[in-house]
């Protein structure tokens, strides 16, 4: 016969304290297992939406700057050449700016590089704002139909928010750059002269060999923003494996732009 301690044999509602202990210590488990589960769903959840997020970024980045680059150079037939600035111009690790007639390079914290390009805008290479003016980047008016368009894109952190954004500055407010893409954290930058066995970075290049510009490789580098309990390493725009000290997730894209309107390019 198995002796049970009075306390235990003590009833409540029909039900010992120990079956009510057990019960209580089982709903415990439950519930803890639930919090669990949850929590892991909702991390898992926050990660996929970031790395949605760095996908759009980098695809939409890769998109705008691309189709910009292809427009370099664009003069209708009915509008005469402006040979005051290349149709190109890049920076390494810095940002352009209009100068003078020509591009002057501005050095950036982030490292990133920047690009500058310019083309004609009319009612095809550029959308037309209500005001009947040929729009930048920004959708800001820069003038007639016939106007000389310049878009510079960089990036690097926020004053306000620390993030880092993809930048445009467009020439119908120059000097004024505006975010355009958040999570963007560099630009890489690499062109090919014509005949040219491999590409080069922008500071090897003359001010006379911008329109000899045949093609760009353009990588872009991406940051998340959610930050995971384990270390991440990521591929950089060298090809190199990283650490990410922050362990935020990142990730590189890459596009290869051919110039269009330049002498001897294909249609």
């Amino acid at each position: 016969m198995i002796w049970i301690p009075s306390f235990i044999e003590r009833r409540c509602g029909g039900h010992t304290l120990l079956e009510i202990t057990i019960a209580v210590a089982l709903g415990l488990v439950v519930v803890a297992g639930c919090i669990a589960t949850y929590r892991a769903q909702r991390a898992a959840f926050a990660h996929a939406a970031d790395n949605a997020r760095i996908r759009d970024a980098g695809i939409n980045a890769l998109v705008m700057i691309g189709d910009q680059i292809q427009m370099a150079g664009f003069e209708p037939a009915d509008v005469p050449a402006d040979s005051t600035a290349p149709r190109l111009f890049g920076c390494s690790a810095g940002r352009p700016a209009m100068s003078q007639g020509g591009f002057a390079c501005t050095s950036l914290s982030s490292r990133s590089d920047g690009i500058a390009v310019r083309y004609v805008g009319d009612g095809q290479s550029a959308w037309v704002t209500t005001a009947g003016e040929v729009a930048d980047c920004l959708g800001q008016g820069s003038g007639p139909p016939g106007t000389v368009i310049v878009n510079a894109f960089h990036a690097k952190p926020s004053t306000s928010s620390g993030e880092t954004e993809l930048y445009c500055e467009g020439s119908g407010q120059a000097g004024i750059a505006q975010p355009v893409i958040e999570g963007v954290e560099r630009l890489q930058l690499r062109y090919w002269l014509e005949g040219a066995a491999q590409s080069v970075e922008a500071s090897a290049l003359t001010s006379d060999q911008w329109d000899a510009v045949a093609a760009v490789d353009l990588c872009v580098l991406v940051r998340g923003g959610v930050a995971t309990a384990r270390t991440l390493r990521y591929i950089d725009c060298d090809g190199v494996s990283s650490v990410a000290g922050d362990r935020r997730p990142r990730q590189t894209f890459w596009r290869h732009i051919a110039i269009r309107n330049r002498a001897g390019a294909p249609l």
